[in-house]
C-alpha cells in the first residue's frame, strides 16, 4: 500500500492509540518476576511508550527515514520480543500453542 496516504494515517492513528493502550496494560502482569514485580516484558513496554510517540512525531514533521525505522525497531522488538515471552514454558499461550 502507498505510504503517507488518509488511510495509512487513519490506521497509523489507531496502531499508536492500541499500542499505547496495550503498553500501559502490560504494567499489570506480574507472572514473570525477575526484579521484584518487574520482568522484561516491563522493559518492552517502557520502549513502547518511548518510541511510539517519537515514530509519530517523526511522521508529523515527515521525517520519513526516522519514522520507517522507528516503526521498524518496534516491530521488531515490541510485538516481535512480546510474543516470544507470550510462549515462554509456564504462561498460557505456551499451554494453548504446544499443549500441556
Amino acid at each position: 500500500m502507498p505510504k503517507g496516504t488518509t488511510r495509512h494515517r487513519v490506521l497509523g492513528h489507531a496502531w499508536v492509540a492500541l499500542m499505547l493502550v496495550i503498553a500501559m496494560s502490560r504494567f499489570w502482569i506480574q507472572q514473570i518476576r525477575l526484579v521484584g514485580p518487574f520482568s522484561p516484558i516491563h522493559l518492552l513496554s517502557i520502549l513502547v511508550l518511548v518510541t511510539v510517540p517519537l515514530a509519530a512525531w517523526y511522521a508529523h514533521t515527515h521525517k520519513v527515514a526516522a519514522h520507517r525505522s522507528a516503526m521498524i525497531k518496534l516491530y521488531l522488538f515490541a510485538l516481535v520480543g512480546a510474543g516470544i515471552f507470550t510462549l515462554l514454558p509456564g504462561r498460557i499461550m505456551h499451554a494453548v500453542v504446544f499443549g500441556q
